[in-house]
């Protein structure tokens, strides 16, 4: 009896093995399953992306808005006529000569003239 557990033990383990650690065991379905969703990830963060630059692709192939933009901002262009001014914020002033200590307070006894 004892040596038949023991055979139908060992038996057990062998189905097993190919359950949990072969080609197509649990383990393996996992890390499948773990690099189907990262990968499920970075293909929406590239569909994004893709769908931002095909909208700058259809402004600039329909419209002249999107270049004239990027001339202004990326070239710094302006049309025939046009001014550009540019606002510069004013630096801090910065003294050369120290400041000028605060006047002493008036004696009371100098003021009235009394000794």
């Amino acid at each position: 009896m004892r040596l038949i557990s023991l055979l139908l033990f060992v038996l057990l383990l062998a189905i097993q093995y190919p359950l949990w650690l072969g080609k197509g065991g649990w383990l393996r379905v996992w890390e499948l399953n773990r690099q189907v969703q990262e990968q499920a990830t970075r293909n929406q963060t590239l569909k994004l992306r893709n769908a931002k630059l095909e909208g700058e692709v259809k402004d600039l192939q329909d419209g002249t808005g999107a270049i004239e933009e990027r001339a202004r901002y990326e070239l710094g262009m302006v049309k025939d006529g046009e001014v550009f001014v540019q606002f510069v914020a004013p630096a801090p002033k910065v003294s050369a000569t120290p400041p000028l200590p605060p006047p002493p307070p008036p004696n009371s006894t100098a003021a009235t003239g009394r000794h």
